[in-house]
């Protein structure tokens, strides 16, 4: 399949390890430029030195903290000084602290709000402006499954996430005539560097081992076993492509059958 994305632009947040490593570096197989960024500048250095060996595409790291308006407008400014343009952007950060209604400050609720939902607005702020001007772009919000189906235990993520669906979908009609599309992926249990930190914070708080931890997981996934980063990545080169042009305002979860709703 013929994706069209040799020599698109992209922006990838969070592209230091983990799903946003793995789009990174999808985008980058088929050809894109890509702008990677963390907050870590030695792993992002190693993952763009490892993206320019494999591929053979220009990459370019950019250390910053998405959750600081400074720092996305730098992250911006950047990518147009280097590659001229902007045509995709991949929105994705890290997951908030879990824990219920009362296990929260506002401290808290004010980081997850600045990290999850003021990121999204706020990027595509500074970067949307650019795709009118070319009349071409596509923007993919990497969210959760609490947004089809909230947590018990995630309630920074369930608000805050679906907050980006609502912005996601006005976006998507406001601007389709720019021949600019916005939609999500909603990722289930992925394996994970998070993941496993996740299951060693929960082995140690409730005695049982690793693998009983991991299980406590799987048997709640049909598929019977946790999605690989590639499965979510591939769905974001095809919503990035010129094969999705028709596809904008939607919410398309990756989870092995997790989900229980009907939407």
């Amino acid at each position: 399949m013929n994706t069209g994305l040799k020599d698109k632009v992209a922006i990838v947040g969070g592209s230091s390890r983990g799903l946003g490593k793995a789009c990174a570096e999808a985008l980058a197989r088929e050809g894109a430029k890509v702008t990677i960024c963390s907050r870590n500048m030695e792993r992002l250095n190693e993952t763009a030195n490892e993206l320019k060996n494999k591929y053979d595409v220009e990459i370019l790291p950019v250390a910053c903290d998405l959750s600081n308006y400074d720092d996305i407008k730098r992250l911006v400014n950047e990518t147009i000084s280097g590659f001229g343009r902007i045509d995709i952007l991949v929105n994705n950060t890290g997951g908030p602290p879990p824990g219920g209604f009362l296990d929260h400050d506002d401290s808290n609720w004010e980081k997850a709000f600045q990290g999850l939902l003021m990121y999204v607005v706020r990027i595509c702020r500074e970067v949307i402006p650019y795709m009118k001007k070319q009349g071409w772009g596509r923007i993919i919000n990497n969210t959760s499954f609490t947004v089809k189906e909230p947590a018990d235990n995630l309630i920074l993520s369930n608000v805050f996430r679906v907050g980006v669906i609502s912005v996601a979908k006005t976006l998507s009609r406001q601007f389709a005539k720019d021949n600019i599309t916005v939609n999500n992926v909603c990722p289930g249990r992925f394996d994970t560097e998070r993941i496993h930190e996740i299951l060693e914070q929960r082995s140690k708080s409730s005695g049982d081992s690793f693998e009983v931890e991991k299980n406590k997981i799987i048997e709640n996934i049909p598929q019977g076993r946790m999605q690989k980063t590639q499965e979510l990545a591939d769905l974001v080169v095809f919503l990035a492509s010129e094969n999705a042009s028709g596809i904008t305002g939607t919410t398309i979860q990756v989870d092995g059958g997790m989900v229980k709703g009907l939407f």
